[in-house]
């Protein structure tokens, strides 16, 4: 309770004086906002997933409203806490719903992101077989189109890009999703945020925006807390690469503070993002299964880099700053 009620105190406290340095905007599920709007934002979190594979994920497998009440309170818990924006990770073909996320954001009041694009992790279980013949420009066609006009008839347009690749070296059709991200790209402006893991797919994916004229600055790193070599992570962002810590829990607070610090002495905090990657309902479970919370950041990290010499200044660049600066809908050439 201590802590929650120091982190409360603090975020409040924070509100006031940030300032970010971003002029555009974000798109969210209830329109476009000023990115110096979003402020305090978690960049990487789940509201509900559903691992059965492309051919068989249906929203008749889960009531909405079952999903709500499940899923406010954690919600509410973290808008408690001076969260203003959440970004919702769930791709298509995995549960992505963003008609229940313009209803949470309705209910809760927060500044909700869903996103386009494909997920081809786990040998691409999470794309119809249909697509895995396509070429880059025919996947853009898809991705465009939600951007223009929004996801299956709801109006409701992605605010980024999620793809993911698997964990060794890029596959031929997972070389195909980072050039559609890349053509995507440069057609909307929205960041592209890969469920990456290790540094080899990581540059390697870097390397083919390049060839496409697309800057690392477009690209989010996700899951970049699970390459153990450090100086990968500080060469990325030298880049332009933008680092995502993004499994925060009360159990690693010391490793990622002890990351978030390495990449402060290599002058690179503004290249970093935070979240926990938490959550989420799964309709293959009893009532959705366990929830994980998104409060680690805020009762247990906050205070950590507090407690390490962290100023106000710096801690705003991170939950802030960084933030509406890499999600600023926003073409990033090479």
């Amino acid at each position: 309770m201590k802590n929650l009620f120091a982190a409360l105190i603090f975020t409040i406290a924070l509100l006031p004086s940030c300032k970010s340095q971003s002029q555009g905007f974000v798109m969210t599920v209830n329109g476009r906002i000023p990115a110096q709007e979003m402020g305090i934002t978690l960049t990487h979190e789940h509201i509900l997933v559903d691992f059965i594979g492309a051919d068989s994920v249906s929203a008749s497998r889960y009531n909405v409203n079952e999903v709500m009440e499940k899923v406010l309170p954690y919600l509410q818990e973290i808008k408690a806490l001076g969260c203003q924006t959440f970004v919702e990770c769930t791709p298509e073909y995995l549960g992505r719903d963003p008609q229940l996320l313009k209803r949470l954001s309705d209910e809760t009041q927060l500044h909700i992101l869903t996103n386009t694009g494909f997920y081809g992790v786990r040998n691409n279980k999470f794309i119809p077989s249909s697509f895995l013949g396509k070429s880059a420009e025919a996947l853009l066609e898809i991705w465009i189109a939600e951007w223009e006009n929004g996801i299956r008839g709801t109006g409701i347009k992605p605010g980024f890009i999620k793809i993911g690749v698997d964990s060794d070296s890029l596959s031929q059709f997972h070389t195909t999703l980072v050039e559609a991200a890349a053509l995507t790209h440069l057609q909307s402006g929205l960041v592209i945020a890969s469920h990456t893991g290790p540094s080899l797919p990581a540059f390697q994916q870097m390397e083919v925006l390049e060839r496409y004229g697309v800057s690392p600055e477009a690209f989010i790193w996700v899951h970049a807390q699970s390459e153990k070599e450090v100086e990968k992570l500080s060469l990325a962002a030298e880049k332009g690469a933008w680092i995502s810590l993004d499994y925060i829990s009360e159990g690693n607070v010391d490793e990622i503070a002890s990351l978030i610090r390495y990449l402060d002495e290599q002058g690179h905090l503004s290249r970093v993002l935070l979240s926990h990657d938490a959550g989420w309902f799964d309709p293959a479970k009893p009532g959705g299964g366990d929830f994980r919370g998104f409060t680690a950041l805020f009762t247990k990290l906050i205070p950590t880099l507090e407690n390490s010499g962290f100023t106000r200044e710096k801690i705003n660049r991170l939950l802030r700053e960084n933030p509406a600066r890499a999600f600023e809908v926003k073409v990033r050439r090479k």
